[in-house]
């Protein structure tokens, strides 16, 4: 991936843990808030093994890298923090919150899947081990597909 696309996957993945934690702290509902606990462990600790693995291939300079993964780490606990403050003003089934929060998190879901599809899989679904093997193939879309089944079936229980 480039360094652009890296750049980009951290804004996706920023602005969409920002809006799950404003959801997480913002909530009283206790069946809500286990919910998103379990969807928010799984979810954080798989995007942070994909977004550290293509912070530290690119060539980004010390200082750089520990930025982004500095933003990753607080982005989720500041969200966490705003929900909180915000838990009085905050009603979460007002139709101005559910528009805001629909609209950021489609934008922040369209830019996790733009670059899942172009830049994360394209670019290991042509590269030439995956391409000279059909049973690697085959394995690399089993792989994808139980994936995609294991995060609908947590943001179905979520």
């Amino acid at each position: 991936m480039d360094a652009a696309g890296d750049e980009v996957l951290e804004l996706g993945i920023i602005v969409h843990s920002i809006v799950i934690g404003i959801s997480l702290g913002a909530s009283n509902n206790t069946c809500t808030i286990k919910g998103l606990v379990a969807a928010l462990c799984f979810h954080q600790m798989f995007e942070g093994m994909g977004l550290g693995g293509c912070i530290l291939q690119a060539e980004y300079k010390m200082l750089k890298k520990t930025a982004m993964a500095f933003f990753f780490s607080v982005t989720t606990p500041f969200g966490i923090a705003l929900g909180i403050s915000l838990s009085k003003t905050y009603q979460e089934n007002s139709p101005r919150a559910l528009i805001t929060v629909g609209l950021l998190n489609a934008s922040s879901a369209g830019l996790l899947i733009y670059m899942a599809l172009v830049d994360l899989l394209a670019a290991d679904f042509m590269g030439d081990k995956l391409q000279g093997s059909i049973k690697l193939q085959i394995k690399a879309f089993i792989a994808v597909l139980l994936g995609a089944a294991g995060m609908s079936l947590m943001a179905k229980w979520a």
